[in-house]
């Protein structure tokens, strides 16, 4: 993606004194705008040219790359950019029509707000099955949230915008959505439209089929829809790292596509060959071959992020009122693993760490969600160009050090339980992220700024009441052997220590 694209926001000598300060908004119109991140970095010392110099509680240089034994030792590499960052996401008349399908959950609500405050015309299309799913597991969310009535009228009230939301449903009512995407005449879609957990998806037949139903079937209903509409409209996927498998790779995954010599000795770039280990992850694989298809048969301009596991609650923008608060899953299917490790230290709960603990996870704030989410809507393929994508983590980290680094600071006690997924139980994880380091900077790390997780622990304690403490404990099971090995697994400590190594089923939420 060619850098003369991208609207670079401020002076090269500013920039080179401190990026951070650069992009820092000023002003009351920056409650609406400013993220954690640019917040924590201009006040961070030791900062210099887009590289943090901060040093981990385990001696590692976060942004910097790492040595593979480095990378060891715990929270590790991620190959950036050390080039200037710093993109202004918008510029006057820049303003986009932007619908948001799945703009009623984890990532799509607070995203839905980011892109309004920053300017941009949003419409949320959801048909409420995340709510459902809800009522089907007999556990809501700990944060109280409001219908998305009451929550569109609250963003108008305390921001003076508008957004507007449609209960469709993108895998079953196809005619509806080409009809919309005709009257909105959106520059951008941004898919969020999906079933997002891999323990749910592997929870039964009926879990596994609906998730292939709805994400597989809501994809291609997508494309055919924008082809359709006859209308030049980005599409921006909200994927996942899983697409790439969890085993030692033996080397650096790109974004998305390899190098390779084939058996005549031609070099040839291909799509990086997919390894899922869920149903979920397997729909989300079978997207990026519909997007290649329907990219270079239709010639639709696609953007797929290939997202890690997200952390954090709220933003700058769901924290302006309580009607705005984002949902929280503490349960064993949708609670990702490090907002289960917080609350679960909050409540006093033991961590409840799976398998050793060695597996290795790429790791991304809610909040540096939303500036991904921008960027590619920003900075979208030129018409005839393939499909882009990039790795959205600002770090990789092992389980069982998060859940060190967290009893550090809270002496809480850890668990080690038999796990529910089939796979390795230790791996190393080498990711390239330079494409959107290059557009954002420094993104939020997890010792960056303890006070995140203040703000964690805070939610869950101001909610602890509305905690089913048995959800905790996974519910969904990779096959009959997982299953019967997690029979005995129970809150009360089992294990407090597990050999690194250890062959037994090792894996964690997503």
């Amino acid at each position: 993606m060619a850098l003369n694209r991208l609207l670079v926001a401020v002076s090269l000598t500013l920039s080179l004194a401190s990026p951070a300060l650069a992009f820092l908004p000023t002003g009351p119109a920056a409650l609406l705008s400013a993220s954690p991140a640019s917040r924590f970095a201009a006040s961070t010392p030791g900062t210099t040219a887009g590289l943090s110099l901060l040093r981990s509680p385990l001696g590692v240089h976060i942004s910097a790359p790492l040595t593979v034994s480095a990378q060891r030792r715990g929270i590790g590499r991620v190959s950036t950019s050390t080039g200037m960052a710093g993109l202004s996401m918008l510029a006057a008349g820049d303003k986009k029509k932007i619908i948001v399908l799945g703009g009623d959950g984890f990532c799509g609500w607070p995203t839905s707000l980011h892109l309004s405050a920053q300017g941009h015309d949003v419409v949320i299309v959801d048909n409420l099955s995340r709510r459902n799913i809800d009522t089907e597991m007999g556990c809501d969310s700990l944060t109280p949230i409001q219908s998305p009535d009451i929550r569109v009228r609250a963003w108008k009230e305390v921001s003076g915008k508008d957004v507007k939301f449609v209960n469709l449903d993108v895998a079953k009512e196809y005619d509806l959505m080409v009809q919309l995407f005709k009257a909105e005449k959106p520059d951008a879609v941004v898919h969020f439209a999906e079933q997002r957990a891999a323990p749910y998806s592997m929870k039964g037949s009926k879990q596994k089929r609906y998730t292939v139903d709805n994400n597989v079937g809501g994809t291609n209903n997508l494309l055919a829809a924008v082809v359709d509409s006859e209308l030049d409209i980005h599409l921006v996927h909200l994927g996942t790292m899983g697409v790439y498998g969890y085993g030692t790779s033996g080397g650096e995954i790109p974004e998305g596509y390899l190098n390779v010599v084939l058996p005549d000795g031609n070099e040839k770039e291909i799509l990086h060959p997919a390894y899922p280990g869920s149903v979920y992850h397997t729909t989300k694989c079978l997207d990026a071959l519909l997007f290649q298809f329907y990219n270079k048969n239709d010639g639709v301009r696609v953007t797929d992020l290939h997202q890690g596991i997200v952390w954090g609650t709220n933003t700058p923008q769901t924290s302006m009122d309580e009607r705005l608060i984002n949902r929280f899953d503490y349960d064993g299917d949708y609670g990702t693993v490090l907002n289960r490790f917080l609350m679960q230290s909050a409540m006093g709960v033991p961590l409840t760490v799976y398998g050793t603990g060695g597996q290795t996870r790429a790791f991304i704030h809610i909040s540096d969600t939303c500036r991904c989410i921008e960027a590619a809507i920003m900075n979208p393929p030129k018409a005839g160009e393939r499909v882009e994508i990039f790795n959205q983590v600002a770090q990789t980290a092992r389980v069982r050090d998060i859940a060190n680094l967290i009893k550090e600071q809270t002496g809480c006690v850890v668990n080690f339980l038999n796990n529910p997924r089939n796979e390795d139980a230790e791996n190393e994880l080498d990711v390239s992220n330079a494409k959107f380091m290059d557009f954002l900077g420094e993104m939020i790390r997890l010792e960056d700024d303890k006070g995140l997780f203040a703000e964690v622990q805070d939610i869950t304690e101001k909610y602890k009441h509305r905690c089913i403490p048995e959800m905790i404990l996974p519910g969904s099971f990779w096959n009959k052997k997982t299953a019967k090995a997690c029979e005995t697994n129970t809150l009360e400590v089992m294990n407090a220590d597990t050999k690194e190594g250890e062959k037994k089923l090792g894996g964690v939420f997503m």
